[in-house]
């Protein structure tokens, strides 16, 4: 799975970070960080979360093929 994230929408409000802290960072600078774009496994769920949580829509799971 790949994150995709549409910077232009994304308000930096964090909701993910709480949901998924090792793979979404939203540092002192405001803007929201992606640590790891191809998360594990083991990490599927909280990022489906993270991304159904998110109040703008701004992320995207993308699924190998």
């Amino acid at each position: 799975m790949k994150i995709v994230v549409d910077y232009d929408e994304c308000a930096s409000n964090a909701v993910c970070m709480g949901i998924a802290p090792e793979v979404f960072e939203v540092r002192d600078d405001g803007f929201l960080y992606v640590l790891n774009e191809n998360p594990g496994e083991d990490q599927r769920e909280a990022v489906r979360q993270a991304a159904n949580g998110c109040p703008t829509g701004a992320i995207t799971i993308v699924e190998d093929e």
